[in-house]
Parts: C-alpha cells; sequence; structure tokens
C-alpha cells in the first residue's frame, strides 16, 4: 500500500504492517528502510505510481538494521547498484538481521498478545524474518547531513538498537522517527505514539532519552516505521510516547 506525498515528496510504503519510505530530491530518490523481502513488488509499484524508474534510485539509508526494515536493501545494492548505508554501531546487525539483543522473551508476547498474533503470522507469510543479509555498507555517524537525494540530517536515537538514528527533513517540516518511537507496537497491536516492545529494544532507558532529539526537531509531521503517520508535532508525540506503557 502506498500513500503518495504523506509529506511533501516523501510517499509511504506498508507491507506487513511496517512502513518505509521514497524521498524525492534533486537527482533522483532515496529508499529510507526497505521493509521486508517482499517489499521489493512493492518498490517496483511504487516507482511507477510516482512516475520514477529504477534508474532514479539512488540509495537506500536505514534508521536501523533490524530484519523488518532491511528487508530488499541487499537487492538494491546489488540490482540498483546502490549504497545502503546506515550507523557504524548497526553495521554488525546488517550481517544477521534477525538475531539481535532484546530486554524480554518474544515467546511471552505470544502468549499474553492476541492483537499481535495478525502480525506475527503476516511476518510469516511474507518471510520478513529471513531477509538477506547486506554484503557492503557506507556507514555514518552521529550528526551531519548524508549526501543522499533529500539531503536527510541525521538524528542520533539509540536505545531501539544501539545505532538507531532518525531522518530530519526540515524543509518539509518531517522526521523520519524509524522505530525511535512508533504508533503501532508490532509485539502487542497497540496504537498510539509510544515505544516498542522490549521483546524488540535492546535498552527501554536509552530510548526513552533519545526521544529529546526527536523532540527538539520541531517536525509537525512525524512518519513511523510502524503505524499511521502522525501529524501533530514530535512534541506532541514525544509526550505520548514517554506517557505510555512499555510493554
Amino acid at each position: 500500500m502506498i500513500t503518495r506525498d504523506v509529506a511533501a515528496g516523501v510517499h509511504r510504503i506498508e507491507d506487513a504492517f511496517t512502513n518505509w519510505y521514497l524521498v524525492e530530491g534533486d537527482g533522483g530518490l532515496t529508499i529510507v528502510d526497505s521493509g521486508v523481502p517482499a517489499s521489493w513488488q512493492s518498490l517496483l509499484e511504487a516507482l511507477a505510481q510516482v512516475g520514477r524508474s529504477r534508474e532514479d534510485v539512488r540509495a537506500v539509508v536505514l534508521t536501523h538494521a533490524h530484519f523488518d526494515h532491511v528487508g530488499f536493501a541487499e537487492r538494491a545494492r546489488t540490482e540498483l547498484g546502490v549504497p545502503v548505508y546506515v550507523h557504524e554501531d548497526d553495521v554488525p546487525l546488517t550481517r544477521h538481521p534477525w538475531r539481535y539483543d532484546h530486554e524480554r522473551s518474544r515467546v511471552r508476547y505470544l502468549a499474553t498478545q492476541p492483537k499481535a498474533l495478525p502480525i506475527v503470522a503476516t511476518f510469516l507469510r511474507e518471510r520478513a524474518f529471513w531477509p538477506a543479509p547486506i554484503g557492503a555498507v557506507v556507514r555514518y555517524g552521529d550528526d551531519g547531513v548524508l549526501p543522499v537525494p533529500g539531503r536527510p540530517a541525521i538524528v542520533r536515537t539509540p536505545g531501539h538498537t544501539l545505532g538507531h538514528c532518525a531522518l530530519h527533513l526540515p524543509e518539509r517540516d518531517t522526521v523520519l522517527a524509524g522505530d525511535a518511537l512508533v504508533t503501532l507496537d508490532p509485539y502487542t497491536g497497540r496504537t498510539g505514539p509510544r515505544l516498542v516492545a522490549r521483546a524488540a529494544t535492546v535498552d527501554t532507558e536509552r530510548n526513552r532519552a533519545s526521544l529529546a532529539a526527536v523532540k527538539d526537531t520541531g517536525a509537525r509531521i512525524v512518519l513511523t516505521g510502524h503505524g499511521e503517520p502522525w501529524m501533530q508535532g514530535a512534541e506532541a508525540a514525544v509526550k505520548q510516547a514517554l506517557a505510555a506503557r512499555v510493554a
């Protein structure tokens, strides 16, 4: 499912309860996150819908390297010949995105969170848990502007993963928050701004603290890795996320 221009020149694609984005800019397109492996077909369809071609894609930028965000990154790297950018602290995850540290066992969520079962079933059906490892990446650091179409500014937001970063598009009044906060927690099915459950977060307290950086963007539009776009401002999103119980 594609939602065109969820922000100016930013298109949201949702596959398997996971969002990824096409960002238009001078010189072509940047893919932010890359969904699940089956999202490759969604990419081809989305490019056609926005009047673009494979040749317009210039880069993939990952907010983090969990399995449901690196889905077709390796295929884009090899078939489209584009670089894949990731924060240096998440580089190890790109080699095994299905295996990462977390604070609680995932098994208990399957037993106690029935709203999450359809999401997990969809992950299984779309083979989300088994993306290809990424053969080579371009590392980025804690700040600065990435040299890709749209020129997103790095917003360091560790906690969900050690290398997690949001991406700020100040001229579009938009922050792509990745999973620093979400409006749908895949592990509980709960909606509204919140942190992802401890089953997928390496350091919840660090995640909480890093939300100050999202707030400081002052962006009106918050685009998350899971759930609906938030149009009521980063400050309000962060306030709600901090108030919500972390599962």
